[in-house]
């Protein structure tokens, strides 16, 4: 085998992980997609004579390419949720097969769940700040490694993920363990299909509320109370056949992609004393193409 061939085989074993190293800094299922794609470009050019820790080595890399397409960004979110401030912009959501809760391997790439809530919030971070972060607190990268990436000190890099960590802790809802959330989410999928609004209705928190985002220019909008938020479902009724579980940024989940193979919308949930607290529907055609992880 090839020097190359043997390197390209090591980048692919490591493809995941750097996949959801980028996503968590970036946001963007395709935005991550780039960056993985980059970073290959530029470890094969430095090729990896001397690197003691290759997928240590690799996650710097393709952190500091997520942070330079972060600075690159004109604009980046001033509010956390809805509101007056909500733009009506979810983040993307990375969507992978639900039996993977059951995969070791992924759990490990996996450990740190990114629903919604915390994809959003970490869209109101500086980019130093995210990248701080997610490399260290997530991913458990030194941050005698981040310190030259961000170009901060030691001491400064340090503050910069505190500072985001008071910030995450402070917006991000608690849930309920997987198993359960798995358990409600299936009860959710099973009462749809079935048609059955008061067995809807009993999933959910009485102040659920639901976020809905259609993409650029359609009517977005944030419901509130189980009453709304079980009237907006019963619309979706009929496509419940074409959904399935799955995981959604880490999270049980669903996703409904109907005959023809298109992803229709993706759904995220937070679950907390074994009730629907909230529902994060992206249902944007121009992003769900690029959610089903490959």
């Amino acid at each position: 085998m090839s020097t190359d061939q043997l390197m390209a085989d090591q980048f692919e074993t490591f493809r995941p992980h750097l996949r959801a190293v980028a996503y968590r800094v970036l946001g963007s299922t395709a935005d991550a997609e780039d960056a993985v794609q980059d970073a290959w470009v530029r470890a094969h050019a430095a090729g990896t004579a001397g690197v003691e820790n290759l997928g240590g080595w690799l996650t710097t890399i393709v952190g500091r390419v997520a942070l330079n397409l972060l600075r690159s960004r004109s604009t980046r979110r001033e509010t956390a949720w809805e509101g007056p401030g909500w733009d009506g912009h979810l983040p993307g959501l990375l969507v992978t097969p639900v039996d993977e809760l059951d995969d070791p391997e992924r759990r490990a790439v996996e450990s740190d769940e990114v629903g919604a809530a915390l994809m959003v919030v970490l869209d109101t971070l500086a980019p130093a700040e995210r990248v701080a972060f997610v490399l260290h607190d997530q991913f458990a990268v030194p941050f005698e490694e981040i310190a030259p990436l961000v170009d901060r000190s030691l001491p400064a890099t340090r503050q910069l993920a505190s500072r985001a960590r008071r910030k995450v802790r402070d917006a991000v809802p608690a849930q309920d363990d997987v198993a359960r959330r798995r358990e409600v989410v299936s009860a959710y999928l099973a009462a749809s299909r079935a048609g059955d609004l008061e067995g809807l209705v009993a999933l959910l928190d009485p102040e659920v509320t639901l976020r809905l985002d259609y993409g650029p220019g359609e009517l977005s909008r944030v419901l509130r109370g189980a009453a709304a938020v079980a009237g907006q479902a019963r619309l979706h009724f009929g496509t419940a056949r074409f959904s399935r579980l799955a995981l959604v940024g880490g999270s049980p989940g669903l996703v409904t992609v109907v005959e023809d193979g298109t992803v229709y919308s993706v759904l995220a949930f937070t679950v907390r004393d074994g009730r629907v607290v909230g529902i994060d529907i992206l249902s944007d055609p121009e992003r769900l193409g690029g959610v089903l992880a490959r």
